[in-house]
């Protein structure tokens, strides 16, 4: 069978192996590591302008645990009516901090814009009998893999200072989007405050960073991390894992390649896609019929709906796999 189920079921890259087991050495526990020391530069650098970060084991964590820092128990997350923390974090947002609400909004291809917030939000304003937004949730990118460029950014980022609103992004293909905006991490993160910097569906085996573009918020998340079972006790084997992703842009490498192959299987079902192929996954309209013929090829994909499939690439995902699979869709 050949998967195109979710970059989830990716293998971990062969380097990632490498750095956890030079990492089996003893070290300082939790996050007082030699490794786990280097993270704040190593994303400094990467973004350049002043940040800190830490690892978790998953993204539900590093979503929870920074958007804590932006909102309190009485307020609200505005977020798109998809987005993952509503539809897949089996209410995790809420339990992390303690009650708040999310603030579901429309938007055309699970993105956000400052009108649709503005529509969400203004008419409850100051109203304390409603419950008020602290923050904004963007996923970068976009659960149906699409990417927010520099300009929807700015008016998202110039929306949310204007209003008071913390600018959380969900990075769980943060790679993808990155790698589809010329490699420009700073550019790709343009304005949030927080970042869940995804690496587990881009080769990593256990590790998320939680990155937050104002430093202070840091020794919140580190109490918040310990009281969530997140402090680690052996943490470098997790700071290994996005250090070696962070060397010599392999983080990038992975998610190029899958973009690519994104783009070939793209080629073959430009008809039939719900929305342009941006990043690594691919929405296409497709028949009960067809997707039991695609089945019978040896192709597996998770259905979307009653009338389509979702397929996503990976780090891994052979360059003739994907050719075959385009030229499959385009002979139905």
């Amino acid at each position: 069978m050949t998967k195109f189920l979710s970059d989830n079921a990716a293998p971990v890259h062969p380097k990632v192996w490498e750095a956890m087991r030079a990492a089996d050495e003893a070290d300082n526990p939790y996050d007082g590591d030699t490794l786990s020391s280097e993270l704040d530069a190593r994303f400094t650098d990467l973004f350049g302008r002043e940040c800190a970060a830490m690892w978790v084991a998953t993204g539900t964590a590093a979503n929870c645990l920074a958007l804590a820092t932006m909102c309190q128990p009485h307020g609200g997350v505005v977020c798109h009516e998809e987005a993952h923390i509503e539809v897949d974090e089996g209410g995790a947002p809420g339990f992390y901090l303690h009650g708040a609400k999310l603030m579901l909004c429309p938007g055309e291809g699970a993105k956000l814009t400052p009108s649709g917030i503005a529509e969400l939000i203004d008419p409850i304003r100051d109203d304390v009998h409603q419950v008020q937004p602290h923050a904004v949730a963007i996923t970068q990118a976009s659960e149906y893999g699409l990417i927010y460029s520099r300009e929807e950014l700015d008016a998202l980022q110039h929306f949310a200072r204007s209003h008071g609103l913390g600018l959380h992004m969900d990075g769980a293909r943060f790679a993808n989007a990155a790698a589809s905006l010329d490699g420009a991490a700073a550019y790709a993160a343009h304005g949030a405050d927080s970042l869940a910097f995804g690496f587990i569906k881009n080769g990593g085996m256990s590790a998320e960073a939680v990155v937050l573009f104002d430093p202070e918020r840091a020794e919140l998340v580190k109490y918040r991390r310990k009281r969530a079972g997140h402090l680690q006790c052996k943490g470098r084997y997790l700071a290994a894992q996005i250090l070696a992703m962070l060397e010599d842009d392999l983080w990038l490498a992975n998610a190029r390649h899958a973009n690519a192959a994104a783009q070939s299987i793209a080629g073959g079902c430009e008809e039939r896609l719900m929305h342009p192929v941006e990043a690594n996954e691919l929405f296409v309209r497709l028949s009960a019929n067809e997707r039991k013929a695609l089945r019978a090829q040896g192709f597996e994909f998770y259905d979307w709906g009653a009338d389509a499939a979702r397929f996503v690439t990976a780090w891994n995902t052979r360059a003739d796999d994907a050719e075959a699979l385009g030229k499959a869709i385009a002979s139905l």
